[in-house]
C-alpha cells in the first residue's frame, strides 16, 4: 500500500487513540467524590485512577496516585504546575506521533487485504501500548521536574514513570486498531493487490527460533531472581545518574521467576506454563511474519518483533492471571490493569529479536529449498524452492 493510501487510516487511528486517552483522563475527576468508591468498589476506583494518572491534566489527581517522596515541595503551584502542563502537552503530541509512525509502517507492510486483516489489527493493537510507553518516557523529564527537586533520584523516578502507561492504552488501542483497519480497507479499494511472499518452511522455522531465543534471554535468563537482583545492584552511577537498577530492570526484564523451593511444584509449573506460552506466541508470529510482509525490511522486521513480543506478553499475562485464586471474582478493570506489564522491555528485546530474525532470514532463505511437494502453478500454495525475499 502506498503512503498516500496509508496516511489517512494512520491519521484516523492516531487521532482516535489520542482522543480516547485524553477523554478518559478528563473523566478522572468523576472518580474523586466520596460516594464513588461505594458504588464501584474501592479497589476498582483505585485501579481506574492508576490507569488515568499518566494521562490526566489534573495535577492534584496525579499526585494522589503518585505522590513524590519529598512531600510538600511537590504540591506547590506556579512553575511546578506549568511544568506538569508542559509534560502533558508533550505526552499527547508524542503518543499521536509515535502511533502515527508505527501505523504507517504496519499498514504499508501488512496491508489489511488478502487475508492479512487479523494480523494488521493485532499489530496495531500491540503497537499502542508501546506508543504510550514511548510518549510517557519522552515527556517524563518535565513531569519529574514538576514534582520539585528534579535532580533527586532521577533514574528511579524515570523508571517509575516509564512503566505507568500500559493499562489505559490496552482498551484504547483495541478500539483504535479496529477503526484504523476499517478505514484502511476503504482506502485500499481500487489499489493493486499486494502479493503474499512465499518463504521456505525451514527458513521460516529458523527465523522464528532465532528471534525467540532473543526473547528467551530476557524472559528466562535475565528475569530469574538472582540475575534480576544482580542487574538491580551491580550498576551504580554517580550524581544524578545514581541508582540505575530500577530503570535497567524496566527495560531489560520481560518477567520474573524463582526456583520452586517456596512454592508448590504444581503451582510453579502452571506459572511457568504461562511463560512458555509467551515464547510459543513469539515463535508463531515470527514464523508467519516474513510471509505477511510485502517487503522484509529492517524497520518492518523490528516492528514485527516488537508487536510479537507485546502480543505474547498480553497472552501470557492473561493465562498467568487465570492461575490466581481470586480470578473468578475479577472484573475487566482488574484484568486489564495487569496487561501492560513488561512493555518497555518488549521494545528492547522485540527490536533485537526482529533484527536477529531478519539476519537469519537473509542467511537461511537462499539455501532452503523446502520439502513440500511441487504444487501446480496458480494454485496459491507456496512452491518449493521459491522462497523470495524482496530487498
Amino acid at each position: 500500500m502506498t503512503y498516500r493510501r496509508a496516511v489517512i487510516p494512520a491519521l484516523v487511528g492516531s487521532l482516535l487513540v489520542t482522543l480516547l486517552l485524553w477523554g478518559a483522563a478528563e473523566s478522572a475527576q468523576a472518580l474523586q467524590p466520596r460516594g464513588v468508591p461505594h458504588v464501584f468498589g474501592a479497589g476498582t476506583v483505585s485501579r481506574l485512577r492508576m490507569w488515568l494518572r499518566p494521562w490526566t491534566y489534573d495535577r492534584s489527581a496525579a499526585l494522589l496516585a503518585d505522590a513524590p517522596e519529598d512531600g510538600g515541595a511537590a504540591v506547590g503551584g506556579g512553575v511546578f504546575a506549568d511544568r506538569y502542563t508542559t509534560a502533558m502537552q508533550i505526552r499527547f503530541v508524542a503518543v499521536f506521533a509515535f502511533f502515527l509512525a508505527g501505523a504507517l509502517l504496519l499498514i504499508r507492510r501488512i496491508p489489511p487485504t488478502r487475508g492479512r486483516t487479523p494480523a494488521t489489527v493485532l499489530g496495531l493493537w500491540a503497537w499502542t501500548p508501546m506508543a504510550g510507553v514511548l510518549a510517557v518516557t519522552v515527556s517524563a523529564p518535565w513531569e519529574i521536574a514538576s514534582y520539585g527537586h528534579p535532580g533527586f533520584r532521577v533514574l528511579p523516578r524515570l523508571a517509575s514513570v516509564s512503566v505507568s502507561s500500559g493499562s489505559a492504552t490496552v482498551p484504547a488501542g483495541l478500539l483504535a486498531a479496529l477503526a484504523t483497519v476499517l478505514v484502511a480497507r476503504v482506502t485500499a479499494e481500487g489499489a493493486e493487490p499486494s502479493p503474499r511472499r512465499t518463504v521456505a518452511p525451514r527458513a521460516a522455522r529458523l527465523v522464528a527460533s532465532a528471534g525467540t531465543a532473543v526473547i528467551a534471554l530476557s524472559l528466562v535468563v535475565l528475569s530469574y531472581q538472582s540475575a534480576a537482583a544482580w542487574i538491580q545492584t551491580s550498576f551504580d552511577g554517580g550524581g544524578r545518574l545514581s541508582e540505575p537498577g530500577e530503570l535497567l530492570r524496566a527495560w531489560l526484564l520481560l518477567g520474573g521467576w524463582t526456583s520452586p523451593e517456596a512454592t508448590p511444584i504444581g503451582d510453579w509449573l502452571l506459572y511457568r506454563a504461562a511463560d512458555a506460552l509467551v515464547l510459543v506466541v513469539v515463535w508463531w508470529v515470527l514464523r508467519l511474519l516474513p510471509g505477511l510482509l510485502t517487503r522484509t525490511t529492517a524497520p518492518a522486521m523490528a516492528m514485527g518483533g516488537v508487536c510479537a513480543t507485546v502480543l505474547a506478553l498480553l497472552a501470557g499475562r492473561t493465562v498467568h492471571l487465570a492461575f490466581d485464586d481470586p480470578f473468578p471474582v475479577r472484573g475487566p478493570v482488574d484484568l486489564i490493569t495487569h496487561l501492560g506489564a513488561g512493555v518497555p522491555a518488549a521494545l528492547t528485546f522485540g527490536v533485537t529479536a526482529g533484527l536477529t530474525a531478519l539476519v537469519t532470514l537473509r542467511l537461511a532463505g537462499g539455501r532452503d529449498t523446502g520439502e513440500a511437494s511441487e504444487p501446480t502453478a496458480g494454485s496459491g500454495a507456496p512452491v518449493a524452492g521459491d522462497a523470495r525475499i524482496e530487498e
